[in-house]
């Protein structure tokens, strides 16, 4: 006899496609934009926050930082008070990357909620929100 699925099992088996498709024409790591999306949101950062952040190593962050650099995404830039302290910001470059990695999985994402689900269905994935969302990075 087969027990059913836990809520858990069964909620990865439901978004396991969904964020397939959502990551399916990125040109940048999932890691990478998560930098470049903490960047967007907070403002510059230092390698520590971010790896922190990312739940990587430092020298995770270190090669994630020198990638970006070099696509011209984010520019180093010492402290004016610490000069140990290195900021890393985000360049208009790579905020317009940003809005591009993420603009055709937002835009499938609208239609797909839009045309597939009814306005009940709509009310209840909106209601759902808070609690997935107590699910993702304490970031």
């Amino acid at each position: 006899m087969t027990s059913a699925p836990s809520t858990a099992q069964a909620l990865g088996e439901a978004l396991y496609p969904i964020a397939r498709r959502l990551l399916a024409g990125r040109t940048i790591s999932a890691g990478k934009l998560g930098v470049l999306g903490y960047l967007d949101k907070h403002g510059r950062a230092s390698a520590t926050t971010l790896a922190a952040v990312q739940t990587v190593s430092p020298q995770a962050i270190a090669t994630a930082v020198r990638e970006l650099e070099t696509l011209e995404l984010v520019v180093r830039t010492p402290d004016s008070d610490d000069r140990r302290r290195i900021w890393i910001e985000l360049t208009d470059a790579g905020r317009q990357r940003l809005i591009e990695e993420r603009a055709d999985a937002l835009n499938w994402l609208e239609r797909a909620v839009g045309t597939r689900l009814d306005a009940e269905e709509r009310a209840a994935l909106e209601q759902a929100l808070p609690a997935l969302r107590k699910l993702g990075p304490l970031a």
